[in-house]
Parts: C-alpha cells; sequence; structure tokens
C-alpha cells in the first residue's frame, strides 16, 4: 500500500532511481527499474529517445537504406537489366524517413513510460545537492540513486568564419532541410559523415568530403578504409584527406567557400551548403554536477568506474556521457549494468562493464564492421598475431549480388586458434561480424566455424570462409606428408 500511494505523489518523496536523460540509456536505465518494482523519475528536458531516434541511428539508416535502392536502381546492368535512371524526389525521401521515425517513436515516448510506471518529467534537471534535483519548473526531486544519461552534442570546432556560415549537424540535417543542395561539404571523415555524404551523393548531390587525417574512417581497418575510399570515389565522392582547414566564408552567392592547408600549400572548395561531422561532446554543462560533488570533464563527459559509478557512490553515468563508446548497443549494455548495481545491495558484488566485445558498424555501402583488435592495434601494442583473409571477390553469394568488393579479416593469437578480433567489409557486414564475435567471446575457435554447416549461398559464409583459411595454415608440410601417405596406402 505505500509502494502504491508514493506512487501516485508525483514528484514526492524519495525515489529508487532519479534518471537525466531519456535517450538509450536513461530508457533503458527507468525501464529496467520500474520494471522491478523500483521507483524512478525519468526527467528530460528535449525529445524523448534522445540522438538516437531523432537525430542519430534511425533517421539516418532510414535514408541510408532509400539511397542503397536508388544506387541499385543505378546499377541495373550490373544485375542483367537494361540500364535505367531511377526517379525520385528529394523531399519525399526525407519525408519517408521522418515516417518511418514515426512509428518507432511510441516505444520511446512518454505514455508509454507512464505506462510502465515511470514518472516522466519534461523538463531540464540541476542537481542542488547529492540527493536532489531541481526541475526548471521549481520541482525538486530526492533519490536514493541518481543516473546521469544526458548524452552528447555535435562538437563544432572553432574555425575561423565557421559562425558566419549556415552549416547542418546531425541534429539539424534530418528535418531542416526543405530542397536538394547543388553541392555539399561534409566537414569530417568518420562514420557520420561518411554515411551521410555516401547517402547525399546517391540523392543527386555533388559531395566532398574533408578530413586531417590521412584515411576516412580512421578507427576503423586501413584496409577497409581503403575499400571505402574506392567504393567513393567510383561513385563520384570526392574525398580530401591531409587537409585541414583553416577558415569558411560565405560568398556574394550564398555559397559556402573552406580554405585548407594542405602540406604546406592551400586549397578551397566552394560548395551551396556545409555538414559539420567532427565529433561529439558530452552534456555536462548546467547540470549543477559540482553541488552533487560529481567530477567531470567537458570534453571527455563523467568518468566512471567499471560498475559505471561515478566518484559519488550513489550516482552513475551511462550512455554516451560515460563512454568509452559512444554507441547505441553499448549504452543498453552499460544501463542493464546499472540497474542491477543499483538493485543490488552491498557487500554483493558490482556488475562489471566488459568491452572486449564491442562491435562497431558503419553503414556505408559497403558497410565496414569490427571487434577487438585491428592489425595496426596488434603492431602497436606489439601483440604476436596471424591474419586470415576471405576476399568476396570468391564468395558466391557476393558474386550473385555484383557486390563484390570487400572482404573478411580475423586476427588470431600467433600460433592459436583464438580469435582476437575481426572486421568485415561487406554488404550485411553488421550481420555477419557478430557471428565471429560470439565465437570470440565464448572461446570458440576458427577450426569450429570451419566445421558448422553454413546454408549456401549467404553472406554468413564467408565467416565460414575465413576459418577455412585459418584451416588451410594448419596443413604443415609434415602433416602433408603424413596425409599422403596414407592416401597411397588407400589406392
Amino acid at each position: 500500500m505505500k509502494n502504491e500511494h508514493m506512487r501516485n505523489q508525483r514528484g514526492k518523496g524519495r525515489y529508487n532511481v532519479v534518471v537525466i536523460g531519456a535517450g538509450t540509456a536513461g530508457l533503458v536505465t527507468a525501464a529496467g527499474t520500474a520494471g522491478l518494482g523500483g521507483r524512478v523519475a525519468l526527467v528530460e528536458a528535449a525529445k524523448m529517445g534522445g540522438d538516437c531516434l531523432n537525430t542519430g541511428c534511425v533517421p539516418s539508416k532510414a535514408l541510408v537504406s532509400t539511397s542503397k535502392l536508388i544506387q541499385s536502381i543505378r546499377n541495373a546492368e550490373a544485375h542483367g537489366l537494361d540500364a535505367m535512371e531511377p526517379r525520385f524526389r528529394f523531399q519525399r525521401v526525407f519525408e519517408h524517413m521522418r515516417e518511418r521515425r514515426a512509428q518507432i517513436a511510441p516505444n520511446d515516448s512518454v505514455e508509454r513510460f507512464t505506462g510502465l510506471g515511470v514518472d516522466v518529467f519534461e523538463a531540464r534537471a540541476r542537481f542542488v545537492s547529492p540527493h536532489a534535483v531541481e526541475l526548471d519548473d521549481g520541482t525538486r526531486l530526492e533519490g536514493a540513486h541518481f543516473v546521469i544519461a544526458t548524452g552528447t552534442r555535435p562538437f563544432v570546432p572553432p574555425i575561423p568564419g565557421i559562425d558566419e556560415v549556415p552549416y547542418f549537424t546531425n541534429e539539424t540535417f534530418f528535418d531542416e532541410q526543405e530542397t536538394p543542395p547543388e553541392s555539399l561539404i561534409v566537414l569530417g571523415g568518420g562514420p557520420i559523415g561518411c554515411e551521410m555524404g555516401q547517402v547525399m551523393n546517391r540523392l543527386g548531390v555533388r559531395v566532398t568530403i574533408l578530413t586531417d587525417v590521412s584515411r576516412l574512417l580512421p578507427r576503423d581497418d586501413a584496409e577497409a578504409s581503403a575499400v571505402v575510399h574506392e567504393a567513393f570515389a567510383a561513385e563520384g565522392i570526392e574525398t580530401v584527406t591531409d587537409c585541414r582547414v583553416e577558415a569558411f566564408r560565405r560568398e556574394p552567392d550564398g555559397g559556402i567557400t573552406a580554405e585548407m592547408g594542405c602540406n604546406g600549400g592551400t586549397r578551397s572548395v566552394t560548395a551551396s551548403r556545409l555538414l559539420v561531422a567532427t565529433g561529439r561532446s558530452p552534456n555536462v554543462q548546467d547540470l549543477g554536477l559540482e553541488a552533487a560533488g560529481v567530477e567531470y570533464d567537458v570534453r571527455g563527459g563523467v568518468p566512471v568506474d567499471g560498475a559505471l559509478r561515478t566518484n559519488v557512490g550513489h550516482i552513475y553515468a551511462c550512455g554516451d556521457v560515460a563512454g568509452p563508446y559512444r554507441f547505441t548497443h553499448t549504452a543498453d549494455y552499460q544501463a542493464r549494468l546499472v540497474v542491477r548495481n543499483v538493485l543490488l545491495p552491498p557487500p554483493l558484488p558490482r556488475a562489471k562493464a566488459d568491452y572486449r566485445y564491442v562491435p562497431w558498424v558503419t553503414y556505408v555501402d559497403p558497410e565496414v564492421a569490427h571487434f577487438g583488435l585491428r592489425e595496426e592495434d596488434a603492431e602497436a601494442k606489439n601483440i604476436p598475431v596471424d591474419v586470415h583473409r576471405h576476399h568476396n571477390d570468391d564468395l558466391d553469394r557476393a558474386i550473385t549480388e555484383a557486390a563484390t568488393r570487400g572482404f573478411v579479416k580475423v586476427l588470431t593469437r600467433k600460433g592459436k586458434d583464438e580469435i582476437l578480433g575481426a572486421t568485415v567489409c561487406a554488404p550485411r557486414a553488421g550481420e555477419i561480424l557478430h557471428e565471429i564475435m560470439v565465437a570470440a567471446k565464448h572461446g570458440v575457435g576458427l577450426a569450429s566455424l570451419s566445421s558448422t554447416i553454413h546454408g549456401y549461398p549467404t553472406w554468413a559464409q564467408a565467416a565460414q570462409r575465413v576459418a577455412d583459411a585459418y584451416q588451410r595454415t594448419r596443413l604443415t608440410p609434415r602433416a602433408k606428408a603424413i596425409f599422403e601417405w596414407l592416401y597411397r596406402r588407400r589406392r
């Protein structure tokens, strides 16, 4: 009866958990705690669903899907059809994306979470003590535990002139484009820049990607990066690497020019619009973290221990604001740990995050996915490895779909069948990767993947084929000589 009474006293008394932020991390924490019987307050100043639903994963993948279909029509001859040009309206493509987003939105809505027993407050929260936050309407929420899940926002570099030109970030890109631009500069060669650059190019926009490092997707495998660069060039996307933008200026006709320094020289690029995709900054300002005694860094976010606790033991942080990975799936994973750790009292052991098996997927075409060690990581850490590859031009499913660009690569500990990491560059790379990652996590080696029956013809066979490549390395000259002797005896 007491618990039921408290549920009817919205904002009154003490909550088991007060969650600040309703992105993936906050929503999973709130739903999980409420589902186990806890009293939860969820505070969100902007839109429910956070970046992933509104300005990240969901709208971007909807556009990626449509642009792939457009490109398939353009490549009709590769599939035995007559050459043809796709017919589409730019604005209708964006409307379709918003319709898909709206279809998913109810899963993250105030109504749904209220129905789950969560007290949702559409307001801004600020700590006033280690055990209380105050909302901008004056409401004060007290809690035994707090979870900071405020996410990140686009980082806009302080380049001279950038504030004098109009630009998009992921927060405005999906809802503020009314007409197709003639051309687009994409500042940044990471996942967001590459995904949206390819999408816009396929929608008929002339795209130039600018990056100050030596290659696209610098946090992915270098070989995969080269495949993506080649694919972009084939589609007509211009990529400018190793050039630092030193200034932006607005042209009289409304165009935007980027002035760059490149290897001691200068270069300029002009386009009608600009997309800034240069990373993310944690949302830690204006939370009153000082009043709670919580340590934070305006660039790195809120430091946490393995159990996702901040330096103040009853205050947790998870999702993008805590890192170390800024993915929806890691936010979900961390939130589940927080739910468990809040529930279980000391001296029961706290669940700790394990980031050894985290998938990265970038939804360019071909997709790039990886987990664990890359070749450059192994070299930098002086870890001896064997590298096993299988190229898509020797995979039957890839050949039947005219999609032979890419490969599967697996790193094993030198001389052993222990998977340390993998990279897949192929259509559906994110799906192919998981078989290898699950095998690695549970101590299953490539020999077992090789001997497992895979459906034919499937993309999943790419994992089996790279495992077959490993098996061939085990056929030493001595073993081969023994087998030849056995065959001669049986003739």
